[in-house]
């Protein structure tokens, strides 16, 4: 498994990416408020999370919630502090090239639908399961399937797990993003295929992707080229020139 840290981004934003940054500290402040509760009053705030067996009964949650509104709020509840973590990073760093590439507004409005169709996607899945889903991470996926068709050549530095460092001179390297991204899909869809009981909500994975795949496309600035490679030491050929 890998980890990114940054991307070599291309833009000079013309203005600061406030709606992912936004969400990271919406959930970032979530966490902490359920960290700092009483047991009891961490109770309350878990029948956010999602049911699968309340949303497709349509049956309120023991403290009066709808379960169609669980379809949003359980994408800002995280488990642990790790859950939060590596959630927020892939946000933080694929987030704000996709927010550039369609604007504000159209962003927020693809982040919550990416995240409601994963959800709809893990109950689907299992539509009499009584463990809650919590997690930004369905949403997230939708942003991966964005940058993946946005930015499939841009680098991104990586951090390499211990056991593969001996191949390399360097723990962190850079890597197109095509490679990160498709090697993390695939993860998902391998832990699908072998049906793994790890606690990890895969098929909410793989709902957001289909759903930043669809909505990336439509939601765009008509001037944003899909699957446009961008490299800093490209340089146009001569005329006259073969290469």
């Amino acid at each position: 498994m890998v980890m990114p840290l940054w991307d070599d981004n291309p833009f000079s934003f013309p203005r600061f990416p406030f709606v992912t940054w936004g969400l990271v500290i919406a959930n970032v402040t979530v966490f902490v408020v359920q960290v700092a509760m009483p047991a009891g009053a961490q109770s309350a705030l878990n029948s956010l999370a999602l049911t699968p067996s309340a949303l497709s009964s349509g049956v309120a949650t023991a403290d009066g919630v709808s379960p169609y509104v669980t379809l949003v709020t359980y994408m800002f509840l995280h488990a642990n502090f790790l859950h939060l973590f590596g959630n927020m990073i892939f946000l933080a760093i694929f987030g704000d090239d996709v927010e550039e590439a369609m604007g504000p507004y159209r962003f927020l409005l693809f982040y919550f639908v990416s995240g409601i169709v994963a959800g709809l996607a893990f109950v689907a899945s299992v539509p009499q399961a009584t463990t809650p889903l919590v997690g930004a991470s369905g949403a997230i996926a939708g942003v991966l399937a964005a940058y993946l068709m946005f930015r499939p050549c841009q680098k991104v530095a990586v951090f390499l797990p211990w056991f593969i460092l001996w191949l390399f001179v360097r723990p962190v390297v850079k890597i197109d993003a095509v490679w990160v991204l498709g090697f993390w899909i695939l993860t998902q869809l391998w832990a699908i295929s072998v049906q793994s009981q790890d606690g990890v909500a895969y098929m909410a994975h793989v709902g957001g992707l289909l759903a930043g795949a669809v909505l990336f496309p439509l939601l765009r600035y008509r001037t944003v080229r899909l699957f446009e490679c961008v490299r800093a030491d490209q340089t146009p050929a001569a005329p006259g020139q073969n290469g």
